[in-house]
């Protein structure tokens, strides 16, 4: 981590954190975690003990992006359900403050994992893993939403008619060149979208092995991280994300599990994990998975452009990676047009 003094204003929060944390006392120290391109992220550190602060990136930013505090309420909203989540503590709206609001959640401490081949991990420990990974995405969609009140935290309708809207409208926002698979993959995606088949769930919208912290000798998820994304929406997207992801590059860019020997390693197939999905959902059959799968590459070239455009502006957390990821946008369309063409 990287010493964060010029990024975050750490009198100003200790100050305010005083405030309005009961308990809290400074001085405070802050260090910002690395990667992460969205909201800057910072372990604080005072004689009392350590937290998370996570805020809203300073500059210009794309109408309804960043939302910390739509984070903050679904990880409050959760507490004491089957979906592990660090405490929250506080959330600070003003803007005043240090420039962008922010939240003070729990400092959980737990494995986290770069990299889905689980290097290091032993071959039993490896299945358990993603076989924890699966629960608790089963858990995340099950959530009974009006019990935790969350309800009006999505808009009703058609889940993927809105997000294909909202992510063209995000990507033309951030447009930097005209890329030609693209507009053939949004094309495709606007003509195909399926009738709403009435399921209505909370949705993490980024659920990936890097964005869990599990317990530092086992299996078992601490803390599902990075809800930004998340709504009230359709379940299928969250599962093809993950096999999204697994269907990229290994390595430190891809994070993907393409080309691996997954029986070899210990690590389940594309259909084991779906079947165990549907038995964990009592969801009988998944017809055009290629759709969803679609879907998710296109929402996350969408969300790599805006990546790259902040990268450009200069108000990316990380400006040299977000270029980089940038550069990958041509690749998830390209895969999203793949998938399409699966259905």
């Amino acid at each position: 981590m990287t010493h964060a003094s010029a990024q975050l204003d750490t009198n100003a929060v200790g100050h305010w954190l005083e405030e309005h944390l009961p308990g809290f006392r400074g001085p405070v120290e802050a260090e910002k975690f690395p990667g992460g391109q969205s909201n800057p992220t910072f372990r604080l550190s005072t004689p009392g003990g350590t937290y998370v602060l996570r805020r809203k990136p300073p500059g210009v930013l794309l109408k309804s992006a960043h939302a910390v505090d739509r984070e903050y309420r679904v990880q409050k909203a959760l507490a004491g359900t089957d979906v592990p989540v660090a405490h929250m503590y506080v959330l600070c709206e003003d803007d005043t403050v240090i420039g962008s609001a922010f939240y003070a959640m729990e400092d959980v401490r737990g494995r986290n994992f770069d990299d889905p081949r689980l290097d290091g991990v032993d071959q039993e420990m490896r299945g358990r893993i993603f076989d924890e990974m699966n629960r608790v995405l089963a858990a995340i969609h099950g959530v009974d939403i009006d019990a935790v009140g969350l309800s009006d935290y999505g808009a009703a309708g058609n889940y993927y008619r809105r997000q294909i809207d909202r992510w063209s409208k995000q990507y033309r926002a951030s447009e930097t060149e005209n890329i030609q698979e693209m507009e053939e993959l949004m094309a495709w995606l606007d003509a195909n979208v399926p009738d709403d088949d009435g399921r209505r769930t909370l949705v993490h919208g980024d659920y990936r092995l890097d964005n869990m912290l599990f317990a530092p000798d086992g299996p078992q998820c601490l803390a599902v991280l990075d809800w930004e994304l998340s709504t009230i929406g359709h379940p299928f997207a969250d599962l093809a994300a993950v096999i999204m992801q697994w269907r990229l590059p290994t390595g430190p860019q891809g994070r993907g599990l393409a080309g691996v020997d997954r029986a070899a390693q210990g690590l389940p197939s594309d259909d084991e994990f779906i079947e165990a999905y549907c038995r964990r959902t009592s969801v009988s059959r998944i017809d055009r998975f290629g759709f969803y799968l679609a879907f998710c590459f296109f929402r996350m070239a969408s969300i790599l452009q805006g990546v790259k455009k902040r990268a450009l502006d200069g108000n990316a957390s990380d400006p040299e990676r977000g270029l980089q990821m940038g550069a990958y946008v041509p690749r998830f369309a390209s895969s999203g047009i793949e998938a399409a063409r699966s259905v």
